[in-house]
């Protein structure tokens, strides 16, 4: 349960780069006296974990990692309650972080909450592995982020003045990746309300083989931990069986080819008697006239801590690209639902030109889901690399009924049954 008051948090004084384990771990977790970390304090606190480079460009002279551990048997096993986490984003107690999360109009950008989710997972991640290398304080340990599950947001709407509660934990571990769980809540009118429930697959990385580095394994204990533990396996299952299904691998079942074969007679002309000529159903858009698009050059600003660009940038700049996609097509500011199956396939290199393109690809009465496509070009070569695959659903604000979208080629088609398959879930 949350407990205590969150505008009376102290802020811990940093620390050199070589402390004391425990005073390191002490900080990843809470201070004695029951307050938390803020969420920039806890990226800061990576930093020195980690051995970040804290200026672009140049060299630190820091000491070196012990190797990293390559037999899962001689790690301890640790338990969920040992990586649980609590941070906060103090939105209501520094009122001068206020305009970094809030939106134009006076709402939360949602794009700033899905980099701190980034960040608290990364650090429960540190937490589940800490101290496996004995009192050397540098984690061996490259962990990033390779998917973010479905992520459902409350109808609760998120105020711009009141502390944010994020609380975590690894749920389910394997050789090499684990599972985050993630809640935020928020206090309003003196009583606690959830925000969201976030799962994060991270995997951990040898950065001198670039090859898996194995974690330690995740004890569950007591009956709770045996559930949760539980779903994560089922949620891994379920996540290769939809690898195979992708329709990169596999084609559209009975059902699907008959629903796009209803569409593609929709939208013939019954007076021409041709498959040639295409007519627009009424109170419907044409797939690709819903696609926006944006270039982001990768500057180091935006560098992890491994210099390469931060997911959680990654996902802010894909939301709001489909948050605009969704504005316009609503003609309105539509509500953001769902977050789901972030996909990470390939870092995003320092000075990368990232290509963004948004599509609505799925509509049914007031929802709509958005794929955004990123991908980096080689201006040289002019050669492309997908990096991620994002998926959004929007609703509308006043609930009023959104055109469909219809495919008119056979690719967009594909796009169509995707959109609906992650829509329906």
């Amino acid at each position: 349960m949350l407990c205590g008051n969150l505008r009376r948090f102290k802020v811990p004084l940093r620390l050199p780069y070589r402390l004391n384990k425990l005073i390191l771990r002490t900080l990843l977790t809470s201070t004695k006296d029951g307050s938390f970390l803020t969420i920039q304090q806890t990226r800061e606190e990576l930093k020195l974990l980690v051995g970040a480079q804290k200026i672009w460009g140049t060299k630190t002279q820091e000491e070196s990692p012990a190797p990293a551990v390559t037999s899962q048997d001689k790690l301890p096993a640790r338990s969920m309650s040992y990586s649980h986490r609590k941070a906060v984003i103090p939105l209501g107690s520094n009122p001068g972080l206020k305009e970094k999360y809030i939106n134009f109009y006076n709402g939360i950008r949602f794009g700033r909450i899905l980099e701190d989710l980034d960040t608290f997972a990364v650090a429960i991640s540190y937490t589940h592995t800490l101290g496996a290398t004995g009192t050397n304080e540098k984690s061996p340990l490259s962990i990033v982020t390779a998917l973010v599950d479905r992520i459902d947001l409350s109808q609760e709407s998120i105020v711009p003045d009141r502390d944010i509660m994020m609380t975590g934990q690894v749920t389910w571990a394997g050789r090499s990746s684990m599972e985050i769980t993630m809640n935020l809540d928020q206090e309003i009118e003196q009583t606690w309300k959830h925000l969201l429930t976030a799962k994060f697959l991270m995997v951990a990385r040898n950065p001198a083989t670039k090859s898996a580095a194995e974690i330690n394994r995740l004890q569950p204990d007591g009956p709770e931990e045996e559930a949760l533990f539980q779903l994560g396996e089922e949620t891994k299952a379920k996540r290769m069986l939809e690898s195979q299904k992708t329709l990169l691998k596999t084609p559209p079942d009975e059902k699907e080819r008959l629903l796009i074969h209803d569409l593609f007679l929709k939208t013939l002309d019954p007076k021409a008697h041709t498959f040639k000529i295409r007519v627009k159903p009424e109170d419907s858009v044409w797939m690709e006239d819903t696609i926006l698009k944006n270039l982001v050059i990768c500057m180091p600003e935006q560098r992890n801590l491994y210099n390469k660009i931060f997911g959680g940038f990654l996902m802010r700049k894909a939301f709001e690209l489909a948050y605009a996609n969704a504005s316009l097509f609503c003609k309105g500011r539509p509500l953001i639902e769902v977050v789901d199956d972030i996909a990470f396939k390939k870092s995003v290199e320092v000075g990368s030109f990232l290509f963004l393109s948004s599509e609505i690809v799925y509509t049914v009465d007031t929802r709509l889901m958005i794929k955004v496509h990123a991908e980096v070009v080689d201006p040289m070569s002019e050669s492309r690399e997908t990096t991620n695959d994002f998926y959004f659903v929007f609703n509308t604000r006043d609930k009023q009924s959104v055109p469909r979208v219809i495919p008119k080629t056979y690719a967009e088609s594909m796009l169509y049954l995707d959109g609906k398959r992650h829509f329906d879930g």
